[in-house]
C-alpha cells in the first residue's frame, strides 16, 4: 500500500513516533538520550514549534508537537537524520537506524489534546520500564517528570499543558497527576496510533454503535479527529493541491519566482553571491526559498541545487522567508 503524503498544516497539532529498525534500540544510555533531546530542543527553537508531550523509550519515540512556521517534515528532519548519524559514529554502527519513516497523525485539538498527553506519557508504565505514577514521577526522560516539578528543558511548553487543568500553577500540577494516575488502569477507547477512522470513532465499539445509528464519518489514516474535522483539512489540503497547481499550470518555477524576488527588491542575479544574512541579499534568499517551497512544493534539495547553498541551510531560509511574509504581508502576486 503507498504510503499517504504528510498533512502539513501550519499550527496543527501532531501524535509524531519513530521506531527502531526491527524493534532495536535507538537509545543505549543517558548520552544518546540528551543527544537526541539536545537535537530537538534545537529544531523546536529553530522553526518555532512547540512540544507538549513526549517520552523516549528504548526503541522508539513519542511526541506531541505543534508546528510553527516550518512543516513537520523540516522539523524531524533535523532530529531525525542528524541523530541517526550520530547514532551510528559512536556506536560503530553502519545502516539505517529507523523503521521506515516515522509516522504522524493530525490530532483534533480540543478534542484530544489531554488524552494524548495522557497516552504519550503512561508509556513507560505501560512498558513495565515504571512501575506506578511514583516511579513515573521519577523517570527523567519523560515530559511528566518534567511538568509535575523539574524546571528544565524550557522547549517543553508544559504551561499551556497545566492550563488545562487549572489557573494556579499548584492545583493545576495537582489535578494533571490525578488525571495522570486515572489512566494507569483505564482501557483505552481510542487507538492514538492505529486506522484513521477506527480511531477517531473511538474504538471498534462505538464505530459498530454509529453505523447501527446510520452516522458515518470520514477516515483518514493521517488524521485523529470527528468527521467534520477530517473533512476541513483534507479541504484545505485539496485547496493547497490546487492552488499549486494553478501555479505552476500558469509557469510559475523556481526561475520564475527568482526573477519576480529580484524584481521586487530592485536587485540582480549576481548579487545573490553577496555574502550578508541580515541584509537584501539574504532576504532575497529566504523568499526564494519560502515561495519555492510552500507555494510550489519544491524540495529543499532542489531549491539548493539552484541557490548553490546547503540544505541545511534551507531550511533556515525558509524559516527566514516565512518571517518576512508574516511580518510585511510580502505577496508573489499582487
Amino acid at each position: 500500500m503507498p504510503r499517504g503524503k504528510r498533512l502539513n498544516i501550519t499550527g496543527g497539532v501532531y501524535h509524531v513516533i519513530t521506531r527502531g529498525l526491527e524493534r532495536k534500540e535507538i537509545f543505549k544510555d543517558d548520552v544518546d538520550r540528551r543527544e537526541f533531546l539536545t537535537r530537538l530542543e534545537d529544531s523546536l527553537k529553530k522553526t518555532k514549534s512547540k512540544c507538549y508531550a513526549w517520552v523516549l523509550m528504548p526503541n522508539h519515540v513519542h511526541l506531541m508537537i505543534r508546528t510553527g512556521t516550518s512543516s513537520l517534515s523540516d522539523v524531524m528532519h533535523r532530529v531525525l537524520t542528524g541523530y541517526a548519524i550520530y547514532f551510528n559514529r559512536r556506536h560503530k554502527r553502519r545502516g539505517y537506524l529507523y523503521q521506515n519513516r516515522y509516522k504522524s497523525i493530525l490530532c483534533q485539538e480540543d478534542a484530544y489534546f489531554e488524552e494524548l498527553v495522557r497516552y504519550i506519557h503512561l508509556n513507560p508504565l505501560r512498558a513495565k520500564i515504571a512501575k506506578g505514577v511514583k516511579e513515573l514521577d521519577k523517570y527523567k526522560w519523560c515530559g511528566h517528570y518534567r511538568i509535575i516539578g523539574s524546571n528544565d528543558y524550557s522547549w517543553q511548553d508544559k504551561e499551556e499543558v497545566l492550563l488545562c487543568f487549572g489557573k494556579r500553577r499548584k492545583e493545576a500540577v495537582s489535578c494533571y497527576r490525578q488525571f495522570i494516575e486515572d489512566g494507569i488502569d483505564k482501557r483505552e477507547k481510542i487507538d492514538f496510533s492505529g486506522g484513521g477512522l477506527i480511531r477517531s470513532a473511538g474504538g471498534w465499539s462505538e464505530l459498530l454503535n454509529m453505523k447501527r445509528k446510520k452516522e458515518y464519518w470520514r477516515g483518514d489514516e493521517r488524521i485523529l479527529g470527528d468527521d467534520g474535522f477530517v473533512n476541513r483539512i483534507l479541504k484545505e489540503v485539496d485547496e493547497n493541491i490546487d492552488k499549486r497547481d494553478s501555479l505552476i499550470k500558469q509557469g510559475w518555477n523556481l526561475d520564475k519566482i527568482a526573477k519576480r524576488i529580484y524584481s521586487l527588491l530592485k536587485i540582480k542575479k549576481m548579487d545573490l553571491n553577496k555574502k550578508g544574512r541580515d541584509n537584501i541579499i539574504s532576504k532575497a534568499k529566504g523568499l526564494i526559498c519560502y515561495f519555492g517551497n510552500k507555494e510550489l512544493g519544491v524540495s529543499g534539495k532542489e531549491i539548493g541545487s539552484f541557490l548553490g547553498i546547503s540544505q541545511p541551510a534551507i531550511s533556515k531560509l525558509i524559516n527566514k522567508g516565512a518571517g518576512i511574509v508574516q511580518k510585511e504581508r510580502f505577496k508573489l502576486l499582487n
